[in-house]
């Protein structure tokens, strides 16, 4: 589903109201392997998102590259972060 400019600046216009710069950033990486569907699973089931903020950052990783899909504690990040890796997507905690 091609999405125009205006519809991306719309979908991080959200996704930075939903994150905070405070603590940590739980961040999720493109990768070539991973479909749209199993990257939207794994955010609804692993960070709590609701279908519509899972596609937009699902989106975003693909456009960007790279997107903050979470923002915390760490301690409440890592979790998070084992569990993406563990279903093979790539995701770091940065500061």
């Amino acid at each position: 589903m091609p999405l125009g400019s205006t519809e991306t600046e719309v979908a991080e216009d959200t996704l930075l109201d939903t994150a905070t710069a405070d603590g940590w950033q739980l961040v999720l990486y493109n990768d070539e392997h991973n479909s749209f569907d199993h990257v939207i699973e794994m955010l609804i089931e692993v960070c709590g998102h609701d279908a519509t903020q899972a596609e937009q950052c699902a989106v975003l990783v693909h456009f960007k590259g790279k997107c903050t899909v979470m923002s915390g504690a760490y301690d409440d990040l890592e979790p998070k972060c084992t569990k993406l890796l563990s279903a093979d997507l790539t995701a770091e905690i940065e500061a």
